[in-house]
């Protein structure tokens, strides 16, 4: 029997239901979502996004770890404008680069392994994965290739449970409470939960009315 796995788009959805409805959750975790719940995309964040739009629909269209389990690109989107605000050149405090703020040991390795995968990324040099450098993280086509097969590859480790996945995001994937099935108990990372959860949900709803619009014309 196949275990069931939540569809890509509806995985905040769930995060967002299960944080107001279970009180095992931590409640400054609660809090965070509830924080950033109404959290809206600006006209000015969506025009920062136009520029890798492109990028984003093709390599979240990858199923790397199951056959057609694909990443939400708007899910992407939530990401990279809760990380960065869609700047490619952004470094943080402690030196996670780009458009996804991907840490370079963390980068390099997803790098390693999709320069040996079944997989062909045109546009992409293959050596450029396989010798990735610091600064290839700035390039907004490496970092959004590495920023979906990484949330692949945690949305697979952890079942699609997204305050594990994005535990991992932030606080790495073998962070200790992880193994236990516990988010992450940093601030940080309950607030990027928060950021990107507001985030995701106005993309959809953003893209549900306009879908509504197109149909009534």
């Amino acid at each position: 029997m196949k275990k069931n796995y939540f569809p890509a788009h509806l995985f905040l959805f769930f995060i967002f239901l299960v944080l107001f409805c279970a009180p095992c959750f931590a409640s400054q975790l609660k809090q965070s979502i509830q924080k950033y719940a109404n959290l809206e995309v600006s006209p000015l964040a969506m025009k920062r996004l136009v520029p890798y739009n492109t990028l984003i629909n093709k390599y979240a269209q990858y199923t790397f770890f199951r056959r057609h389990h694909k990443v939400s690109p708007d899910f992407i989107r939530a990401l990279i404008l809760a990380e960065s605000s869609a700047n490619p050149k952004a470094v943080s405090p402690k030196g996670a680069m780009g458009l996804g703020q991907i840490i370079f040991p963390t980068g390099k390795q997803a790098a390693l392994e999709l320069s040996r995968s079944k997989f062909n990324f045109p546009g992409l040099n293959r050596q450029k994965l396989y010798h990735l450098q610091k600064e290839d993280l700035f390039d907004p086509a490496v970092n959004i290739l590495l920023t979906c097969y990484l949330i692949s590859k945690y949305n697979y480790k952890f079942n699609g449970k997204l305050e594990l996945v994005l535990s991992a995001w932030n606080a790495g994937e073998y962070h200790k409470d992880l193994k236990k099935g516990q988010p992450a108990p940093y601030k940080e990372t309950h607030n990027l939960i928060g950021k990107v959860n507001g985030y995701y949900i106005d993309l959809l709803q953003k893209r549900k009315r306009l879908s509504v619009k197109h149909r009534n014309q």
